[in-house]
């Protein structure tokens, strides 16, 4: 039976991009107790390549907020992948970094992208956490966004 997470998912017309694998020393997530940590995940697309470009020069806002929300996805493909979608209980905190020119201001626009995934996926109660969103002068492999989060289980 299908969880109602991937049956929202399902609803929405969406499919989760492949799992990416750890390219350096790291866990793409940690279980501890009743909480599940994601590390930073960029936006990764069906064919397992990136979303490219730095918001305000090679990327505008809209084309931000959809690697948003294709970052979401990413970190939805972790969880089914190792954990299930249906042992997420609620969204906690959100961490949204944003690749950007210095005179860009919009980073809680673009990190809506993802947020409001989560909220469609799991509703607002449960969907939408704590969060900050920052702008930086690059992330690596130049994605416009990086995102972590930390979700509570069942």
């Amino acid at each position: 039976m299908e969880s109602k997470a991937a049956e929202k998912l399902k609803a929405l017309g969406l499919e989760l991009p492949p799992a990416p694998t750890p390219l350096g020393v790291y866990k793409p997530f940690l279980i501890d107790g009743k909480y599940l940590y994601l590390s930073g995940h960029g936006p990764v697309q069906q064919d397992k390549s990136l979303i490219i470009g730095r918001i305000g020069s090679e990327l505008d806002m809209e084309q931000g907020k959809l690697a948003a929300r294709q970052v979401g996805l990413t970190m939805l493909s972790t969880i089914q992948t190792h954990v299930g979608l249906e042992k997420v209980k609620r969204v906690i905190k959100v961490l949204g970094m944003v690749n950007c020119t210095p005179e860009f201001e919009r980073h809680p626009y673009i990190i809506n992208g993802c947020s409001e995934l989560f909220a469609a996926i799991w509703g607002e109660e449960n969907g939408i956490g704590v969060r900050s969103a920052v702008g930086f002068g690059s992330l690596p492999d130049n994605i416009p966004v990086e995102i972590e989060a930390l979700f509570e289980l069942y």
